[in-house]
């Protein structure tokens, strides 16, 4: 049993002695936080960017007040080139999503892997500042409680080492009881509390292996899958047939008691198997899906043995093989606890892959001023990088001198990052092509995706093609490897999907288990990863005219085609990965004016602006909440954002939209948020997947309020004349 502490009821205050965290990274701009002694610590100055994400920064001077658009953006990056790593690269929180805690904790308890004394602390610190005023948790940090995430990050807390009688564990319980306790909890929550042994396995439906026995051209192969359902269905498969579950003890013990309403001895385990708060649901199973887990029950009561088998013999050589594409960092941070389980499973504790999955685990670990979260990913390192590297040149503000030599590293961390071949096993995982792509977060995690891939072509070309004084590090071959990718990736549609091609129908939509997610069964086509293509290699063009040109311009012609025809009718587009219509509209304008669609000379140009500008707030501003993704209706925030408003901003400057009212008082609106040091407050959570889970990306309040600013000056200059 891990080491029970004295946790103070005040969360405000660090646990730990915050002056000794430091931030390192690996020359592929992975990133880990480290606890240091006190002389350590002496020894190894805290540099700026450290301070900032801890939220302990107080000494940066005061900058001289921007007069005028221009003056902001050069103040914004003076301050946002101090956050920037050695290697070249911008680290930043990627938090939000709260059922992330609760699967890391519980599989490092169940494969016998302890956290350090300090991480355990600021663990249970963020879990406490993040609760709801009536003790739960939600589904992520701006959501209401709900059994799942209540009873996932309760069970956390009290892992980590808090007391049944804190406040904190009090009132939790209490709000988790006054959901109908944990048997209540969504198909993900069973899953983990049985693997922990505070849930029963006939509570949980099944999960079959025996899925991977199908033919490949079966439409529900798991190969069809969205990749990460794809790999958390591949290792929760192989945990739910062995019905491996955690050795009792006496903190197993007790939090059966805890967690439920009645005596654990007394529940009806079977029954619960679609027991699921309404509060929780957002996708409620099909009759489809409640058909085809009536049969499976069945068959779980005697599966053919030597299928299983087989099934399960392929499974684990799935789990291998994602292990080893992935230097045992994985898609992301469900599969990779599941994974972990997987192997130890089979492996036990004294073998390579339990020291790999370990030492690769402190990747999704990040420290900020609330304490220490589990990411999304293992960062957003590509994204951020790309978005600033594109925001100062075409700001101008590339050529200041003092900027130039942040920019000469974040290009040579994009040379870095570009994957150069594909994965070890290609093939036999299944996996998209990689050589040539670029990652959303590290090469070492190496997973291509179509918009991080034409994003860091863009910010390439216009670093290497642009500029004056950057050398030429990426050559031809490794630009039209790029460009390759891109091109095999186009959907019948003429839209793009994130990580693969659409390999199945909508269809299989009816067989999503999870009640939580939304659109999580198969690839769809985006505008956002759509409009990031259009523009990645339009780019390419202009650089390189002779390299598949027929090619690029019917994909062009077919992609825009598809952005036609995904708008909505009110004008706008739906934003999957960020907040919400005005992120995506911001891309599709980008990419129509890239083709001569204008304002002036496109409807579909005209009817987004109009969108736009009927949602502008009377201070200026644009603002969104999380619930646009959640209804598909736009959905007005409180008070606006100075992220939100930079994208409405650069949209209209896009379209070159002609009236200038509407875009001073929206820089009017980011330079009033600028803070003396030059940087912005953060606002609301800005970006979102699966439809109802919001996720952090904080260094967009840098990226895109510079692009905005820097755009906007040179932009209304043009309308003045």
């Amino acid at each position: 049993m891990w080491t029970r502490f004295n946790i103070p009821t005040d969360p405000s205050q660090p646990f730990t002695d915050f002056s000794r965290w430091r931030l390192r990274y690996s020359d592929a701009g992975d990133q880990t936080w480290h606890y240091l002694s006190p002389e350590e610590s002496k020894k190894d100055p805290q540099p700026t960017v450290d301070k900032y994400w801890l939220g302990t920064l107080k000494d940066m001077k005061k900058l001289p007040p921007a007069k005028d658009a221009i003056s902001a953006a050069r103040n914004g990056f003076e301050f946002y080139k101090h956050l920037q790593a050695p290697t070249g690269h911008w680290p930043g929180e990627y938090g939000g999503p709260l059922f992330l805690m609760g699967g890391l904790v519980i599989g490092s308890y169940v494969t016998g892997m302890d956290f350090e004394e300090e991480e355990k602390l600021e663990m249970i610190r963020y879990l406490m500042n993040v609760a709801n005023d009536d003790g739960g948790w939600g589904i992520h940090t701006e959501g209401i409680s709900t059994v799942f995430g209540t009873s996932m990050n309760y069970v956390a807390i009290r892992l980590l080492g808090m007391e049944v009688d804190h406040p904190v564990a009090v009132k939790a319980r209490a709000c988790l009881h006054a959901l109908g306790g944990a048997t209540r909890v969504p198909t993900w929550g069973k899953f983990w509390l049985a693997v922990l042994n505070v849930y029963e396995w006939s509570g949980q439906n099944s999960i079959p292996p025996e899925l991977l026995l199908f033919p490949e051209s079966f439409p529900i192969h798991p190969h069809r899958f969205w990749i990460h359902l794809r790999q958390v269905f591949i290792s929760m498969s192989y945990i739910y047939a062995k019905r491996w579950k955690a050795p009792r003890d006496p903190l197993i013990m007790a939090l059966r008691q805890e967690l439920y309403v009645k005596p654990y001895d007394e529940i009806d385990w079977p029954s619960h198997r679609n027991d699921v708060h309404p509060v929780d649901i957002y996708h409620p199973h099909s009759k489809v899906m409640d058909g085809l887990f009536v049969i499976l029950y069945q068959w779980e009561k005697r599966p053919i043995e030597a299928v299983r088998n087989k099934a399960l013999e392929y499974v684990w050589e799935q789990v291998v093989v994602e292990d080893e594409n992935t230097s045992y960092q994985c898609l992301g941070p469900v599969n990779k606890m599941t994974n972990q389980i997987v192997r130890y499973i089979v492996e036990g504790r004294d073998c390579e892959s339990w020291r790999e999955h370990r030492a690769k685990r402190a990747d999704f670990l990040w420290l900020a001023k609330e304490g220490m979260m589990m990411s999304g990913t293992n960062g957003v390192q590509l994204w951020d990088t790309s978005f600033i590297a594109q925001a100062l040149v075409e700001t101008g503000l590339a050529e200041d001198e003092g900027n130039r030599e942040a920019l000469l590293k974040a290009q040579r961390w994009l040379d870095e990052c570009q994957i150069r071949e594909n994965p070890k096993h290609y093939e036999k995982g299944y996996r998209q092509a990689t050589k040539g792509a670029w990652p959303f977060s590290t090469r070492t995690q190496g997973y291509t995706v179509s918009d991080c891939t034409a994003e860091g072509l863009k910010g390439t070309l216009l670093l290497q093609e642009h500029l004056s004084y950057t050398p030429k590090l990426i050559d031809a071959q490794r630009l039209y490897d790029a460009v390759d990718i891109l091109l095999s990736m186009q959907n019948s549609s003429g839209g793009f999907a994130s990580y693969e091609k659409i390999r199945t129908t909508q269809l299989v939509e009816l067989l999503n288990p999870a009640e939580v997610f939304g659109r999580i069964m198969t690839e769809y086509d985006y505008p956002e990863c759509t409009t990031s293509v259009i523009t990645g290699l339009s780019h390419f063009k202009k650089y390189y005219p002779e390299y598949r040109a027929a090619e690029i311009d019917d994909t062009i012609r077919k992609a825009i085609k598809y952005l036609h025809s995904d708008q909505r009718a009110e004008g706008g587009w739906y934003g999957s990965w960020g907040i919400c219509f005005t992120y995506a509209t911001m891309f599709a304008l980008e990419s129509l004016s890239l083709v001569g669609e204008s304002y002036r000379t496109s409807d579909h140009a005209r009817r987004a602006c109009e969108f736009l500008i009927s949602k502008q707030q009377k201070d200026g501003g644009w603002g969104e909440t999380y619930k646009s993704c959640e209804t598909g209706i736009y959905t007005q925030h409180p008070q606006s954002q100075v992220v939100h408003t930079s994208w409405a901003v650069l949209a209209l400057m896009y379209a070159g939209y002609p009236h200038r009212e509407p875009l001073e008082r929206g820089v009017r609106l980011v330079m009033s948020r600028q803070l003396p040091d030059g940087s912005w407050a953060q606002e609301a959570i800005e970006g979102v997947f699966n439809k109802n889970v919001a996720i952090a990306y904080p260094n967009f309040k840098f990226s895109f309020t510079i692009w905005m600013l820097g755009r906007a000056h040179r932009y209304l200059e043009t309308l003045e004349a």
